[in-house]
């Protein structure tokens, strides 16, 4: 801007300058806003938002950039809480991680000119394009390759909650797959087709945006058209869960949910009204925070569409019908260019400037929506934890046998998983038995001050006391002695009898539990009447009579005369049943 203002005007009134002052190349020059004046081309100065909108619509701007920074800010702490928090803490998803990069990358088209404080103007009356700005380059970028991301995300999102709920599947790996080569690829082939057919310049405030030349056929109509797919899914699902729950509530037979007959559960129809309104239910009460995100985004987009191909049209309108703006032109020219005396005017010239605030901020704000809806609670108390471990302040957390812990009385016991159950006893309550009891003894010993910590030797080589071993009734680990019941017949039953119990001692191999001889070769029969042979298997003695039996046991053995730890020799062939010296029944 070598040349002097009065120059650069030439012939054309104030505010205008005369378009052949300036080259023809550099800049975005078809964003160039001029009208021929008696056959003189003027143009109106750079930026056009300087002339059609009060003075703090500069200040406003700034503002949207600033919330896009909490945005940012918000967004990162999720990613990093998805990325180094356990799953416990986060309930992360790869949709809810995706969609967040998505508005993170769009952010950044907002945060890179705040930053780089970036020139609007290449010249007088030509803003500055992709091309002649790195900085508006790159915003524009972040920006359209953000915004197409999030609508595709939030479509993949619809497309998996309509399947869960309408048609009962479970998504899995193939959807995964498929969702992130059509959430990234889709946007990416847009980013491309946009810069190559458009391009981007600065057109309000320090962000730039997408150019009015062939934007609807390479972005904008895209874009509309996944989000009307996701509305349509989003409204099919809700009309559907309607749907099932005025069926529920007229459903008056009984549900079958949770009985234990066999069904297929793969198919809607083998569902009750009132089960699938329950599953729909849990579906909403565990997705309703992603489906909050999808309708805001998803309502940002269509109202960011709206405004600026609104705004397009507007300014093809003032290129190609003068008429449109003859009245402002009218009064700057009167004016002298004093823009504040002419401002209302400029309503059919571009948006209102409440519009515009609003759609900024709206599309700044995504980062703290997520931050709301996807974020938890347990994120901020899983970073506090992780903290404290990294300083060493974090309590243990593997676990801890009791025995193991020897100065219990200085910790609290709750911090063991295994009391953890019952806060309301002690250690020493739980553990610590009132009396010493050895199990292979029967007797009570003085509780030491070491009950309940150590495991007692109970198979210790040095001699124990020992106490008196009583049989019960109805054990079964030693022969017992002969009882008589009234009611049976002393006499000896036939030789070969069909039923009954037989008199005579077992043989070993016997395949009867009563039987009293041996079986013929390859007989089966249950009672037998020989005399068993020398070794029995439970004694080293001949084992008495049958149970209901008149006849006295033989003397060679007194049940009586049993210990918990007898000394009497056996056999070699004798097998202890009871070799721990404890009752089994």
């Amino acid at each position: 801007m070598s040349n002097s203002t009065e120059t650069l005007r030439g012939l054309c009134p104030t505010p205008f300058f005369q378009s052949d002052s300036f080259p023809a190349e550099g800049g975005f020059i078809e964003g160039r806003l001029c009208q021929e004046f008696f056959g003189i081309e003027c143009c109106l100065p750079c930026p056009m938002t300087d002339w059609v909108y009060p003075d703090n619509f500069g200040t406003l701007t700034q503002i949207a950039d600033w919330v896009s920074v909490a945005g940012t800010l918000s967004c990162v702490f999720l990613l990093l809480s998805w990325l180094f928090l356990p799953v416990e803490k986060t309930n992360r998803h790869y949709l809810s991680i995706c969609l967040c990069c998505a508005v993170l990358m769009m952010n950044f088209g907002f945060i890179i000119p705040l930053a780089a404080r970036p020139e609007q103007c290449f010249n007088e009356i030509t803003p500055n394009g992709m091309h002649s700005s790195n900085t508006c380059a790159a915003s524009g970028a972040f920006l359209l390759f953000g915004g197409f991301s999030g609508v595709m995300w939030v479509f993949l999102r619809s497309v998996s909650l309509h399947l869960q709920i309408c048609w009962q599947l479970n998504v899995g790996v193939i959807f995964m797959w498929v969702a992130q080569a059509a959430g990234w690829l889709v946007p990416l082939a847009g980013l491309i087709l946009a810069l190559v057919f458009s391009g981007v310049s600065f057109r309000f405030g320090t962000t730039c945006h997408i150019n009015h030349e062939n934007s609807l056929a390479d972005f904008w109509i895209p874009l509309l058209v996944f989000a009307g797919l996701t509305v349509i899914l989003s409204f099919a699902t809700f009309g559907y869960c309607i749907k099932v729950y005025l069926d529920s509530l007229a459903d008056n037979g009984p549900s079958t949910e949770g009985s234990g007959l066999p069904s297929y559960t793969n198919s809607v129809r083998t569902l009750t009204p009132r089960q699938a309104y329950r599953r729909i239910r849990r579906v909403i009460a565990l997705q309703w925070r992603g489906i909050t995100i999808v309708l805001i985004i998803i309502a940002d987009v269509i109202f960011f569409s709206i405004v600026f191909v609104f705004q397009d049209n507007t300014i093809a309108n003032l290129r190609t019908d003068p008429t449109i703006s003859a009245d402002w032109v009218t009064c700057l020219l009167a004016s002298e260019g004093d823009k504040a005396a002419c401002l209302s005017e400029t309503g059919g010239l571009a948006v209102p400037e409440a519009t515009v605030v609003v759609v900024l901020l709206l599309l700044a704000l995504n980062g703290i929506w997520l931050l709301f809806l996807l974020g938890r609670w347990s994120m901020f108390t899983g970073w506090m934890q992780l903290f404290k471990s990294l300083g060493g302040r974090g309590q243990k957390t593997e676990f801890v046998s009791v025995d193991a812990r020897i100065d219990y009385k200085s910790s609290d016991t709750r911090s063991y998983e295994m009391l953890s159950r019952d806060s309301g006893k002690t250690l020493e309550t739980i553990v610590t038995p009132n009396q010493g009891f050895t199990p292979t003894s029967g007797a009570f010993l003085p509780a030491s001050p070491t009950s309940g910590r150590r495991t007692p030797d109970y198979f210790s080589e040095a001699p124990a006391p020992t106490a008196r071993y009583k049989v019960p009734a109805r054990s079964f680990n030693s022969p017992q002695p002969p009882q008589s019941r009234g009611g049976f017949s002393s006499s000896p039953p036939p030789p070969q009898p069909r039923g009954g119990f037989s008199t005579s001692p077992p043989p070993p191999q016997s395949r009867a539990r009563f039987s009293t001889s041996p079986p013929p070769a390859q007989s089966r029969a249950r009672f037998s009447t020989s005399p068993p042979p020398a070794q029995s298997r439970f004694s080293p003695s001949p084992p008495p009579q049958a149970r209901f039996s008149p006849s006295p046991p033989p003397p060679t053995w007194d049940p009586q005369q049993t210990y918990a730890r007898p000394n009497q020799q056996h056999p070699q062939s004798y097998e202890e049943m009871n070799p721990l010296g404890m009752n089994r029944i």
